[in-house]
């Protein structure tokens, strides 16, 4: 019987066998239960490792094993104390469990399992606390990673610290369930997924409390995201939660803490106008991973940002791979010349570029000179799978102070923390595109951010009773934007009377004006709420010492000190801790040698069929333990290259050879067909014939987009308008009457032609609009159109 597919090399089965999560959502902050679930069914002990992606803010909380009646709960040491105490175990025929961080980024981890016997079953149990981002939508985000891409680790990099094995997600051999309950102060108006979900179940009337399940039979092709919306959503809210009773008074844990999430609303007059200014970099992911539909849908957000752009401003696109390129040597300033020799250049643009090197091209920006008078926002656009994930953002921490930069993580697998870390250091915004989500409005609502005036002079005050300090946890509130929430994290020390109150104040200014928020709360602690919070504040303050610990290099005394025991005190990993748990009460030792299984991990496939799809060497595991196995019956004689490819001592590289080879049998057997290009979407027809001032031309191609025939378009123009000014209206009353639907998208530039009009003080506008409304068969009003 011919098998094929990613197995052992003795073709032993993967010992993890299921996973199950529950998910636990208070308003804005989701505790996660994992448990992963192993068997032993080989008749020699085994040790399993298994490599797996967490949201990258994720404050990891609890570890624990099941083993037959015993359970072990985990204790947070120092990471290499800890590594030494689980090989000193494994080495004494102990069992121990070992969950530790990446060295390179911090959304991925390396669970060890070791020591289990031949027949034996373990539960594993870990846990997590979090904070739902909110989306352009008001909807929360929670994102459970199923899918972890390769890591791209750039040439001349340190090693990638925990190593992946990945296979396509139909060969995943364990299966997913996953159930969520939401309680909110507010009523739900409902939860989406990405995925196939069972109906949402309300618990009581007033539908503030509902449970959700995950549809069985999940395939591993995507990560598992829930949008859940609340009704109000936009109400600033404080919880205070109750020390730890067994922890020291005084200590973090021992320590009433405070949550307090502010919703800035800015003055409407104020969020009407936009910036005219600004230096915007556009850096575009054209590496392997990016192609298809990822880059078409990039190219086509890069033709709405380039319309929507304000005339005076400058710009620049640049794109990566293993290489980078820029269309232009330095920023130019944004006119009708330069507009349409980069939109020339986009329309060129394939995902051709190799691996994902995104920190050269960054260096590179920031060495720019910046122009002044011009602020500078960077848009990164990149599915996010690099290995130096903290080198990056902390080149971008280091330049926050002379740009803002907003991230897009596009497609499954992306890094979590990648893309928010460089958008939290850079003072801008965070965006995710998976599934079917379309990019172009979520980006345009970054570009609604970066032309917002820049709020400066933040500064929050806290006024409590005199006998209560405050320590705050969470770093200075540096950037705000228009219905985005704000966190802030703070210690409360002292003694204060149950019907006492606290009052926190955040002022800025905005385009010249002071402005303030306040919010009174009690300081009386909220029931049932456990930990939550604890954890949270110390996950912030432990993110904090560690970004500082790294832009001294270790130099600094007693940081790297500071994490290890605020980690080891609150239970919160870090990247300096991991958690170990060792199994003393078990009194047989574990007899034989102990073989490795390295549990692979869903890889987003996106490789023709009958090929290979291969990563750079340092990115994918492919030791003794995982090869592919042969296809003997594949209808391809083996070549003298696949026996020469027999000597390599690398294995990488025998695969590399022999699926070279396939590939280049199959493209042989099945020459390649050129795809059909789609037929363009009307929107995009119509704004690609803007001029960068804003106005629309009159000629045949704004008919034929117009759905009209050029005479028909001619003969219906009021006698007194310029050709421009009624090709403008007329474009104007399309994406009104007709794109409705998309107006995030088209708000801006239409925007911007509406500002062209009034600076033309065109005449017979009102007739103008009449005219387009019949033309168009539209009732449009004057007013809506901004005129």
């Amino acid at each position: 019987m011919n098998r094929c597919g990613l197995l052992t090399l003795q073709r032993e089965p993967v010992p993890l066998k299921s996973i199950e999560v529950e998910l636990e959502v208070r308003d804005h902050v989701a505790t996660v239960v994992s448990t992963l679930n192993y068997e032993n069914k080989e008749d020699k002990p085994l040790e399993a490792v298994f490599v797996f992606p967490l949201p990258g803010d994720a404050a990891v909380c609890h570890f624990s094993a099941q083993i037959g009646q015993t359970q072990i709960v985990a204790e947070v040491k120092e990471k290499q104390k800890a590594r030494e105490e689980y090989d000193d175990a494994l080495s004494s025929g102990q069992q121990a469990f070992l969950l530790e961080e990446s060295d390179q980024s911090p959304d991925i981890f390396s669970l060890s399992v070791g020591s289990l016997p031949p027949g034996e079953s373990a539960s594993i149990r870990l846990e997590y606390v979090t904070e739902l981002a909110v989306q352009a939508d008001d909807g929360l985000r929670f994102c459970l990673p199923a899918v972890l891409n390769p890591r791209y680790q750039p040439q001349g990099s340190e090693g990638a610290g925990v190593q992946v094995t990945s296979v396509p997600a139909s060969l995943v051999p364990y299966s997913l369930s996953f159930s969520a309950r939401v309680s909110s102060p507010r009523p739900i108006s409902k939860v989406e997924s990405n995925c196939s979900l069972d109906p949402l179940q309300y618990l009581n009337t007033d539908q503030t409390q509902a449970t959700v399940k995950l549809a069985a039979g999940h395939k591993f092709d995507r990560d598992v995201e829930l949008l859940i919306y609340y009704k109000d959503a936009h109400q600033p809210t404080a919880v205070v939660e109750a020390g730890q009773a067994s922890a020291e008074p005084g200590s973090l844990m021992g320590d009433p803490v405070v949550m307090v999430s502010l919703y800035p609303e800015f003055p409407q007059s104020v969020m009407s106008s936009t910036a005219s200014c600004g230096e915007f970099v556009f850096l575009m992911d054209r590496s392997g991973s990016m192609s298809n539909t990822r880059i078409r849908s990039a190219k086509d957000t890069l033709l709405l940002l380039l319309k929507s752009l304000p005339i005076g401003c400058y710009f620049n696109i640049y794109s990566f791979g293993s290489r980078y390129e820029h269309i232009f040597l330095k920023s130019v300033e944004y006119s009708q010349q330069t507009m349409e020799e980069a939109l020339k250049k986009v329309e060129q643009m394939e995902a051709d570029l190799g691996g994902t090197e995104i920190l050269e091209p960054i260096k590179h920006i920031y060495s720019q000179p910046c122009i002044p008078n011009q602020p500078r926002q960077l848009f990164v656009f990149t599915d996010g799978e690099v290995g130096n994930t903290k080198e990056v953002i902390d080149q971008v921490k280091k330049n926050s102070g002379s740009h803002r930069c907003f991230s897009f993580g596009i497609g499954e697998g992306a890094s979590s923390a990648l893309i928010n870390g460089m958008a939290k250091e850079g003072g801008g915004h965070a965006q995710f595109i998976t599934g079917t989500d379309r990019m172009q409005p979520k980006v345009m609502q970054s570009l609604r951010f970066a032309l917002q005036p820049a709020v400066v002079d933040i500064s929050v005050t806290w006024d409590l009773p005199k006998e209560v300090s405050v320590t705050v946890l969470s770093p200075p509130i540096t950037t705000l934007f228009q219905g985005q929430r704000s966190l802030i994290y703070a210690q409360l020390t002292g003694q204060s009377s149950e019907a006492a109150e606290g009052c926190v104040t955040l002022t800025y200014s905005l385009a010249g004006h002071p402005s303030e928020n306040q919010l009174h709360f009690s300081l009386r602690p909220a029931e049932d709420a456990g930990l939550t919070v604890h954890r949270l504040g110390a996950q912030t303050l432990i993110r904090s010492l560690e970004m500082e610990e790294r832009e001294h290099r270790g130099q600094q005394d007693g940081v790297k000190e500071k994490v290890v025991q605020l980690s080891v005190e609150s239970g919160v990993r870090s990247s300096f801790t991991a958690f170990i748990a060792v199994n003393k009460d078990n009194s047989e030792v574990i007899q034989g040698p102990l073989v490795r299984r390295n549990i692979p991990t869903a890889l987003f496939d996106l490789a023709p069929i009958g090929c290979v799809m291969m990563a750079a060497p340092s990115t994918i595991m492919c030791d003794s333990a995982v090869m592919f196995e042969e296809i003997e019956a594949d209808g391809f004689p083996m070549m003298e290259e696949e026996n020469q490819s027999r000597k390599y001592a690398d294995p990488r590289t025998m695969m590399a050879a022999k699926a070279r080879r396939k590939c280049n049998n199959l493209r042989s057997y099945f020459p390649a067909a050129v795809p059909e290009q789609p037929p363009r979407d009307p929107l995009l027809q119509l704004v690609s014939l803007q001029e960068a001032s804003g106005c629309w031309l009159l000629d045949p191609a704004l008919a034929a987009a117009l759905g009209q025939t050029n005479e028909e378009v001619e003969k219906s123009k009021p006698e007194k308008t310029s050709s421009e000014v009624w090709a403008t209206i007329l474009a104007l009353i399309w994406l009104h009457g007709f794109k409705m639907d998309a107006k995030d998208e088209w708000e801006l530039l239409a925007m911007k032609a509406a500002s062209w009009l009034c600076a033309h003080n065109a005449p017979c506008v009102s007739e103008c609009v009449d005219a387009g409304n019949v033309l168009l068969g539209c009732s449009v009003k004057k007013e809506a159109l901004g005129l």
